[in-house]
Formats: structure tokens, sequence, C-alpha cells
């Protein structure tokens, strides 16, 4: 792994990490807000951020198997 990779990929991680547990403070504020479009269109825009937060997190993992595979 080089000298930067690992670091980087601590602050992605953590970053990802500070993102998820933000994003748990939406759902239940939703249905809050009395308008199903808008309610439809928040739980709809953050699923895609979850999903978009997952793929950073195994996109991490592979270049941290990728890393490990090389010490070898």
């Amino acid at each position: 792994m080089s000298d930067t990779r690992g670091p980087a990929s601590d602050v992605i991680q953590e970053a990802c990490k500070q993102i998820a547990l933000q994003m748990m403070k939406i759902h239940p504020q939703v249905g809050k807000l009395d308008d199903a479009e808008t309610q439809a269109d928040i739980l709809k825009a953050a699923h895609n951020l979850t999903v978009e937060l997952e793929t950073i997190k195994k996109k991490l993992i592979r270049l941290k198997g990728r890393d490990e595979s090389r010490e070898l």
C-alpha cells in the first residue's frame, strides 16, 4: 500500500461513516413534512445517496484487498 493511500482511505471511510450517521437523521423527519410528493422525492434521493456511499465503501474494500495481496 502506498504511504498516502492508507491515510486517504481512512479519511474517506470516516467521511462515509459521518455522512451515513447524518442520513439516519433525515428518514424520521420526512413523514413530518406532510407532503407526499416531497416525501417521496426526499426518500428516493436519500436512498440514492446511501447506494452511492456503499459503492464508495466497496471500492475502498477492494482496493485494500488488492494492496494486501501485493504484500504477500
